[in-house]
């Protein structure tokens, strides 16, 4: 949109997109994110390291992660290095980006459309996070 039409986490909650900021340099410790997952049941977790130098089959991969697509669970990602962008449709079936970086938390809900790209960084290193063991 041009121009940029910001919106609020308010707006994004409607979507059912939820959000937090958390301590990214102390996950492994952090309280809040400790309570986060049990509140939700986030049960497993692992990372996924996006940039040319360490996902392999980069290109095809990144451009598979910007092709519009659901799930049928939540997508949970936890940015604790980097940044990027996750592109949500909302009600009137238009886009809107939300930039995460180092410390921002997302949760989509299931059925949503969306789209993930890296910013001009190139790099994001997240946490995904699922209700038992991710299935593939």
């Amino acid at each position: 949109r041009e121009p940029k039409q910001f919106v609020s986490l308010e707006r994004l909650a409607e979507l059912g997109v939820l959000s937090w900021r958390l301590d990214a340099d102390n996950y492994e410790t952090d309280e809040e994110l400790k309570k986060i997952r049990e509140e939700r049941g986030y049960s497993y977790m692992d990372f996924c390291e996006v940039c040319p130098e360490k996902l392999p089959n980069y290109e095809e991969k990144i451009k598979n992660f910007f092709e519009e697509h659901l799930h049928t669970d939540e997508e949970i990602r936890y940015c604790v290095a980097g940044s990027g962008y996750f592109d949500v449709r909302d009600s009137n079936d238009g886009w809107i980006r939300v930039w995460v970086k180092k410390g921002g938390m997302i949760v989509l809900p299931a059925g949503i459309y969306h789209r993930f790209t890296l910013d001009t960084d190139n790099y994001i290193k997240a946490m995904r996070l699922f209700v038992g063991d991710p299935i593939w």
